[in-house]
């Protein structure tokens, strides 16, 4: 519904307009209250109370808006509509799906003052319920199962606040059939109807039960990920990495190929290009797991660069409470916000026209306060309807220069406990991901150690131990390399540069854009590292016999090395590899 349709209420007036932040005097308003802004309805949200004078972040460009027009107070917060719909769709910062208002404007520029649901109200969906006539439920149990999309099967919930916690409520009656969102499909004894859409305030943490030190990674497909860094589900990470690093890239590979139930991708900020390359890709992409279209279990929101500055503020709100409804029944999701950093500039201008005192580099003093209550909300619970879910949020840094000490980096990193820097350098190089291996370090190792000891190999832990210590050992002697050349090393010392080398191109280089190497499930990982380590082993016991260093190298099999990656019949090809290399190096000594 388009809000300049109607005639706005005139609950205050305009004082003053500077950009996104509105002044209105004689406006009975609350914090956070949602009002709309001037004869065309503007959205905007309570952010300051001061005497008479109510100040108001509006989402929406409000060029033309003047004072002495109306001002209507809704009484409500921000809040996000939760039910089925919500994946295969794409919304703005504000939960507006941008296909409905596509096709009210015939257009896709956007008039402002056009407002939509998040959900569709009018559709039916197949209602299936769970639970029974003269059950007892609590509040978030499961009443009933809707098929949302060809992946997902959405739990229908009894809302968070429907019931105070430990009170438990009789089901009077529950249908199936057909039903729109906002058709009662349950009753309960204490009069609470039951419908498929709620209502959440994104600003507020939805309830959950205990939280869990999570034991299971989130599987990326990325080996460099996966083998060195890996991040739990319900795990946090941050990708702070200068222009051109490639986070976008390595944001979108993680909500491609990560085993998330449902993904939820933020692009915060980011510029046009790049979300339209996300959202023209992700429609045809096959989900790895299933085969079915990958936005049967997504939902992106997409606020561009050139979109106001407040929506950016509040579209990560609007991403994380979204992905908390699914974690309520029972998923493990994955949230990609690209990037953090904008969400940042975003506060800072707000902050900086409400005249607050600025903290350093002009950030408002709450920066690390609200990244705080933003990272917090990811974790592994324990659900308050007994079942257990997980949300697992990746952030994406850009620091102005590649500048990792600047305040939005230094401040996540104080939070978030897997940390993969991108470095310009590498990018430059054409290694991609250019995930730093010296600087980027993940806090999950020793507690997922177990799961990849179980499922993939015994020896996992050490085998990527040996990697990191050569890495190291490489970047030790690199700096003496450039001093003095290679041949100036002892053998011993230039063999492990090469097995370094075969690590670095082999395994931690990977190809987004080739259909096989693009997706390395963790048995290749572990085994194109096991192939390495049979040179490296093989290599040495030769040395020890007197062969040269050169002689070594040149064996005709080891180029192969660098073409496992692209291999689709990977397990034959490596074993005949591995007996290749064994054999080929046995031969001169």
């Amino acid at each position: 519904m388009s809000q300049a349709d109607t005639t706005v209420r005139e609950d205050g007036i305009i004082d003053s307009v500077s950009g996104p932040v509105v002044t209105a005097v004689d406006l009975d308003a609350r914090m956070n209250d949602v009002v709309y802004v001037g004869d065309e309805g503007l959205m905007g949200e309570v952010i300051e109370i001061e005497g008479d004078v109510t100040t108001i972040q509006v989402y929406e460009e409000t060029s033309g808006v003047g004072p002495g027009e109306p001002v209507e107070n809704t009484g409500n917060p921000l809040t996000v509509d939760l039910g089925p719909g919500l994946l295969d769709t794409i919304y703005d910062g504000v939960q507006r799906p941008l296909d409905v208002l596509e096709s009210k404007m015939n257009s896709a520029f956007l008039d402002r003052g056009v407002d939509a649901p998040g959900i569709d109200l009018e559709k039916e969906w197949e209602f299936t319920p769970e639970a029974e006539e003269g059950d007892e439920v609590g509040r978030g149990d499961i009443i009933g199962t809707v098929p949302e999309t060809v992946t997902i099967e959405h739990k229908v919930l009894v809302p968070p606040d429907a019931l105070d916690e430990d009170e438990t409520a009789e089901v009077v009656s529950v249908e199936d059939g057909e039903f729109t969102v906002d058709e009662t499909v349950a009753e309960l004894d204490n009069g609470e109807e039951i419908r498929m859409r709620q209502e959440w305030p994104v600003r507020e943490a939805r309830p959950a039960g205990e939280k869990q030190t999570p034991t299971e990674p989130l599987l990326t497909g990325q080996r460099v990920q996966d083998g060195l860094f890996p991040i739990a589900k319900g795990g946090t990470a941050a990708i702070p990495g200068p222009f051109g690093s490639g986070k976008t890239v390595t944001q979108q590979q993680l909500a491609k190929w990560s085993d998330a139930d449902i993904v939820v991708y933020i692009g915060c900020g980011e510029r046009g290009n790049e979300m339209t390359e996300v959202i023209e890709d992700f429609p045809e992409l096959p989900d790895p797991q299933t085969g079915n279209p990958l936005m049967a279990r997504t939902t992106l929101i997409a606020n561009t660069s050139n979109m106001p500055v407040a929506a950016r503020e509040s579209c990560v709100y609007t991403g994380i409470t979204i992905a908390e409804y699914y974690r309520d029944m029972g998923y493990d999701v994955a949230l990609m916000a690209d990037s953090t950093s904008r969400w940042a500039e975003a506060m800072r201008e707000i902050s900086s026209r409400l005249e607050e005192m600025p903290g350093e580099e002009g950030y408002p003093a709450y920066l690390a306060a609200r990244l705080s209550q933003f990272y917090e909300r990811a974790g592994y619970f324990e659900n308050i309807n007994d079942t257990e879910g997980s949300i697992s949020v990746v952030g994406a840094v850009s620091p102005p220069g590649g500048d990792f000490s600047e305040p939005v980096t230094q401040n996540t990193l104080r939070i978030v406990k897997c940390f993969w820097a991108l470095d310009a350098d590498l990018a430059e190089r054409r290694h991609f991901p250019s995930i730093n291996w010296n600087e980027s370090y993940s806090l999950y190792r020793d507690q997922l150690d177990p799961w990849f000891v179980d499922n993939v190999a015994e020896d996992f832990p050490e085998v990527r131990q040996w990697a990191v210590d050569t890495l190291d050992e490489e970047g030790e002697l690199q700096e003496i390399v450039q001093l003095v050349g290679k041949d100036a090393l002892p053998e011993d010392q230039q063999l492990t540069l090469e097995v370094a080398r075969y690590i670095r191109e082999a395994w931690l280089q990977q190809n987004a854009f080739h259909d096989v190497d693009t997706y390395c499930e963790p048995d290749k990982t572990y085994l194109i590292l096991t192939t390495i380590k049979t040179f490296n082993d093989e290599a040495f016991d030769a040395l020890e016999a007197g062969v040269p260093v050169e002689e070594i190298t040149a064996v005709d099999a080891l180029p192969r090395i660098n073409r496992i990656g692209v291999q689709e019949d990977y397990e034959a090809y490596m074993d005949e590899l591995k007996d290749e290399i064994t054999e080929q190096i046995r031969e001169l000594y």
